[in-house]
């Protein structure tokens, strides 16, 4: 589409693009691989639990996959734009604990022992699981709230 001399370009007002949903698709799968091998919630040879995966941990690993993706299909409109990613990188991250194996967790260990894992940092893994799946959300909300749509999300 040609524009006339001394007229603005006009802005390309599709939501999406192949690239934006292929981007989406890599990050998820992504964060499933990065959050769920080493945490052993997806089965694998290199790693190992001992205490069993609990039955909330399959839902946030989804969720926190399903946000990430959402946080990366979100186009912007500046792609040197790097507010959000504290929340979105901090959320993802903070799932990794949250899921994690009380036990398994070298740094959780040195920090409180074998008993203090069960005791102290088991309890306390559902809530950061929240935390980390408000902060992806706030993320995405932040990222829709200043996405690149054109003039198809202009107020009159």
């Amino acid at each position: 589409m040609r524009v006339a001399p001394g007229q603005p370009a006009a802005t390309d007002t599709r939501p999406r693009t192949r690239f934006h949903w292929a981007r989406a698709a890599v990050a998820a799968v992504a964060t499933a691989v990065i959050v769920g091998v080493p945490t052993d919630i997806i089965a694998n040879p290199w790693f190992s639990r001992e205490i069993p995966v609990r039955w909330w941990e399959y839902p946030v690993l989804a969720a926190t996959c399903l946000l990430t993706a959402a946080w990366f299909a979100i186009r912007m409109t500046r792609p040197q734009d790097t507010t959000g990613k504290s929340g979105a990188y901090g959320g993802a991250a903070l799932a990794l604990f949250a899921v994690g194996c009380p036990v398994c967790n070298k740094l959780v260990l040195l920090a409180v022992g074998t008993s203090g894992a069960l005791g102290l940092w088991a309890p306390i893994q559902p809530y950061l699981a929240v935390v980390s799946l408000a902060l992806l959300g706030a993320a995405v909300a932040y990222r829709w709230r200043r996405r690149d749509c054109g003039t198809t999300c202009q107020t009159p």
